[in-house]
């Protein structure tokens, strides 16, 4: 059932006693308008463009556009979702992946939109980044609204706010000094001048304000030069956490989430928010991501999954899926996780093709896909199924699993089932590059033997057209006559011996689609292996 299926009243009745974490979050943009009403509300999520785009920056996107959805369920009032790229903010080091790394180590410092594109493809190489942001929140068709941090300077849209701020500089200077070190806090000002002559953003001690001028007065620490410059226009940017604060505040931002490496600096820039005069924005704390060896995630080290690596082995909506759980744990990103994530999302999407108003806000795909959940994203067999028949079957091509999948499921075609379809091409991707490699079978000891053995000559007694449910009982019956620590034991055994691999599908429905004979065979050629 789809959002538009659904009476609002009720959708409305139940989503408000949805405990979804989407619902939860939009609870308190509800609260925040009831102190002070506003005709519109504001999200934002903020990119810094010093690396690739990652799964991190799509994942604040994602969770951001379902709180936002939620909130629309929950009130029907407009809102907007402003994307915003801190493409100003000067080049600190090369990042590690990316190509001619020379070239822009004469840059360092600059901000990143006067910087030239190693990639060659633009005009700069924070434009060549925030295309590539662009390009893929595109792909998933998020209905947000691109803001470039040069653009918004250099257009005079935060002069009024940056002239707020050199009303406020040492009041603000107070809030922060607390927060740094001794030598730092002696050079500190919120404002960073863009040098005139080299172009790098300048970290040094304003000499001189001047609220009435809106200018401020520095010196070039290297060669003692002293200049004047106006902090409008782009001429200047904000340091980080005031640019933030004064961002909400010119922007009227209602909800802006964040990692929990940035704790400080939320309250930080909420301080600063409200000497501005305005409220801080409603929030929330998601926790990192981490890469395979349980490190944080970094755009410039290049570590942990890439988007394109993500949708190379699997669809987008497993991705969302992913994102969708417990934004407050720490989760590993990392190929092992793919598979899991696909078969969460078919899941939840066969599910949510049966739920009525009552049960949808509580399903993660319904929030996914903004309360419209496709009628195709559904397929009659798992992605593990589909990686364990392209390991067992040694699968180069779509034919091969297509000919197993229609005898499983005679109606299956991948004209009708384009989901389906796409889960095979992506089974035999994965399946190439991280199955195959790494197989290993070993050989039985002698209870697995026995088992095995008594297992051939069950299923050669079975009548061909047994379902997988049956073949399923029949392992638990198999299992339980034999000397097994537990049927887990006995498990591991079909997917050691058998598939060569450490964990894998429901058993019964593998034989189900793979073929009764066919798994004789496996179960012979198994036993027929002289043990090392």
């Amino acid at each position: 059932m789809t959002t538009a299926e659904i009476p609002t009243a009720s959708l409305r009745e139940f989503a408000e006693l949805s405990h979804a974490w989407p619902f939860e979050e939009a609870r308190k943009i509800v609260a925040r308008l009831k102190r002070k009403p506003k005709d519109e509300v504001i999200f934002e999520t903020g990119y810094g463009p010093s690396g690739l785009p990652h799964i991190g920056t799509f994942g604040e996107v994602a969770r951001t556009s379902w709180v936002r959805h939620a909130f629309t369920v929950l009130t029907g009032m407009p809102s907007r979702l402003l994307a915003f790229s801190d493409d100003m903010d000067g080049l600190r080091k090369v990042p590690d992946n990316v190509p001619n790394r020379d070239m822009l180590t004469p840059f360092l410092g600059q901000p990143l939109t006067r910087i030239p594109d190693p990639f060659g493809t633009h005009d700069s190489f924070g434009a060549h980044n925030n295309a590539r942001l662009r390009a893929f929140l595109d792909s998933f068709g998020f209905d947000y609204e691109f803001a470039s941090s040069t653009e918004y300077y250099a257009a005079g849209r935060f002069d009024a706010a940056l002239r707020r701020v050199l009303e406020l500089h040492d009041a603000i200077r107070a809030v922060v000094l607390p927060t740094l070190g001794a030598d730092r806090q002696v050079s500190y000002s919120p404002f960073l001048p863009i040098h005139p002559k080299t172009g790098i953003v300048m970290q040094v001690k304003v000499e001189k304000f001047d609220p009435d001028a809106g200018t401020i007065a520095w010196r070039d620490p290297d060669t003692g030069e002293g200049f004047e410059t106006p902090v409008t226009g782009g001429a200047c940017k904000l340091q980080w956490k005031a640019d933030w604060a004064m961002r909400w505040h010119a922007l009227g931002v209602d909800y802006e989430m964040s990692g929990k490496d940035l704790i400080d600096s939320v309250r930080l820039s909420g301080k600063v928010c409200r000497i501005l005069g305005s409220q801080p924005p409603a929030g929330f704390t998601y926790e990192l991501f981490l890469d395979e060896q349980a490190q944080k995630i970094s755009k410039s080290r290049g570590n942990g999954l890439s988007v394109e690596e993500w949708l190379r082995y699997a669809p987008p909506e497993s991705l969302s899926q992913f994102m969708f759980n417990q934004p407050q744990r720490a989760k590993r990103l990392y190929f092992d996780v793919i598979p899991k994530a696909v078969d969460e999302y078919l899941a939840n999407a066969t599910r949510a093709h049966a739920q009525g108003a009552a049960e949808l806000p509580a399903n993660p795909v319904w929030h996914i896909h903004g309360g419209q959940v496709p009628q195709q994203a559904h397929s009659p067999l798992s992605f593990g199924m589909l990686l364990n028949l392209a390991s067992v079957v040694n699968a180069d091509t779509a034919d091969i699993l297509w000919g197993f999948i229609r005898r499983y499921n005679p109606a299956a075609t991948p004209e009708d089932m384009p989901f389906l379809a796409g889960l095979v091409e992506y089974a035999l991707a994965y399946y190439r590059d991280f199955v195959r490699p790494t197989k290993q079978f070993r050989d039985p000891d002698p209870t697995e033997r026995a088992a095995l053995a008594e297992l051939a000559a069950a299923l050669r007694a079975m009548p061909p057209d047994a379902d997988g449910e049956t073949v399923q009982n029949l392992l638990y019956e198999v299992g339980k006559r034999h000397p097994f620590a537990d049927l887990r034991a006995w498990f591991g055994c079909l997917y050691q011996v058998l598939l060569g691999q450490q964990e894998g599908p429901r058993f019964g429905q593998f034989v189900a689609l793979y073929g009764l004979n066919e798994t004789i065979g496996l179960i012979e050629a198994a036993l027929a292996r002289t043990p090392s």
